[in-house]
């Protein structure tokens, strides 16, 4: 049996420690840092596209509610039974102009109308009698005054015989009445000749008023008569067959369907773009009121398209820009109009554009000079990021004109042929290394949106 004594305990205690402290010393003495592997930065793959001035199409947008061009109130002028009326008089039927839609009794209108003939044939058959009358009392006239030039002769040549004794005074004194009476009677149809212009006059103005109630009732007679002017869709009959119509009775309500307009609501800033743009006429009109007159209002481009249907679109042409702005949205108010817009329908995938339809209204003009567009997805907060000759990120402030339809018009801050950095590098270091990839294929979509607005995401 092995005994340790405490002596031998502490020994070994001792050699322990030492050994421990040693081997600390040792390690501590020796030890190395640890490795470092020297990995370099992998440059991330961005796309990058080429900056061009591009032709470029500027467009405006509104919306607005479609209305007929034409409405017709038909209203009696006259009053009168109703004697006809055609059978499809009923509320959204279509008629082509030239139908007769309704028609009122014209035995009373025919009555007047012969009146008034029998008046102008009456007052006809006076101013004939009137004529010949001037005629006959000129030419009497004329009898009488060469009468009484032989009697003043014979006065004169009895007066000279007078002188002498060689007549009587008798006989002078009865030459002198005769003379006189021939005078007078002269005179008389000399006067009477000078009263027929009056009664000329009269005549004429008694013409004048029978014929005027003459064209009176034959255009109350035409009146009797509702005639569609132009294609059109009724809209309200308020009057019956056989019923009785006073004048100034309202009859029914139509609408034309060879024309729609739309009055769209464009903001104020969208229009003065498009219409910055439009070309002047071939000869503009100095001082001229109307816009139209200033403008060539042919050149903008317009559609209209039925509001959550964007594949139903009808062409279009701008008419006016209706006076002030409107109250509520503070926008202006464009007039397009639409030719036959029931022309194009084909039911029942296509309707036809009616009364009331909420629609989009898009107006389009090339721009006069090419234009700087980048997407707008690639202008962070007033800044772009291009890539240098050296493959570096450069952040740049720019200022934008405008956006449109995903599509950012940058007015200062980038020159054609400059990379631009169209992804968003989170972080976007300026100078960072940046390993580009060019996209053509965007390149080419972003001159197609500038020539073609219709496509790409809505503004």
């Amino acid at each position: 049996m092995v005994r340790w004594s405490f002596g031998s305990h502490k020994s070994l205690a001792v050699a322990g420690l030492l050994a421990g402290l040693l081997t600390l010393t040792l390690l501590v003495v020796n030890r190395q840092g640890p490795a470092r592997t020297e990995l370099a930065a992998q440059a991330p793959i961005l796309t990058v596209i080429e900056v061009q001035a591009m032709p470029f199409v500027l467009t405006a947008r509104g919306f607005g509610v479609t209305r007929p061009a034409q409405t017709w109130q038909a209203v009696a002028n006259v009053a009168g039974r109703v004697v006809q009326r055609h059978a499809q008089l009923r509320s959204g039927t279509l008629l082509p102009a030239g139908t007769l839609l309704l028609a009122l009794d014209p035995s009373r209108y025919r009555l007047a109308i012969a009146a008034a003939e029998a008046d102008v044939a009456s007052l006809a058959a006076e101013r004939e009698q009137l004529a010949r009358e001037t005629d006959n009392t000129r030419a009497l006239l004329q009898l009488e005054s060469e009468r009484l030039q032989l009697s003043e002769r014979e006065l004169s040549r009895i007066e000279r015989l007078a002188g002498t004794d060689a007549v009587s005074r008798s006989r002078l004194d009865e030459q002198r009445r005769a003379t006189l009476a021939q005078r007078q009677l002269v005179q008389s149809l000399d006067n009477q000749l000078a009263l027929l212009p009056s009664k000329q006059q009269y005549l004429d103005a008694q013409t004048r008023r029978a014929t005027t109630q003459l064209e009176q009732a034959r255009e109350d007679l035409e009146d009797t008569r509702f005639t569609a002017p132009y294609d059109l869709r009724i809209r309200d009959v308020a009057v019956e067959e056989h019923q009785y119509v006073k004048a100034g009775q309202s009859l029914f309500l139509a609408d034309s369907i060879e024309q729609a307009e739309v009055e769209a609501q464009v903001p104020l800033a969208m229009l003065r773009r498009v219409m910055g743009a439009v070309p002047l006429p071939g000869s503009p009109q100095t001082g001229a009121l109307d816009l139209a007159q200033r403008l060539d209002f042919s050149a903008i481009r317009a559609g209209v398209t039925l509001a959550g249907f964007p594949a139903l679109r009808w062409p279009a042409r701008v008419s006016r820009v209706a006076s002030g702005l409107d109250p509520d949205t503070r926008s202006a108010r464009v007039v397009v109009t639409i030719d036959e817009p029931y022309g194009l329908a084909r039911l029942p995938e296509r309707p036809a554009l009616q009364r009331d339809m909420y629609v989009q209204v898009s107006l389009a003009v090339a721009s006069p000079q090419p234009l700087l567009a980048v997407p707008a997805a690639a202008v962070h907060q007033g800044e772009v990021y291009l890539l240098t000759r050296e493959n570096r990120l450069q952040r740049r402030a720019v200022t934008v004109a405008f956006e449109q339809r995903g599509l950012a018009v940058v007015a200062a801050g980038l020159a054609p042929g400059e990379v631009l950095i169209v992804d968003d590098p989170l972080p976007a270091v300026s100078g960072m290394a940046v390993a580009p990839h060019r996209d053509v294929a965007l390149e080419r979509h972003i001159q197609q949106l500038a020539l073609d607005p219709m496509q790409g995401p809505a503004p």
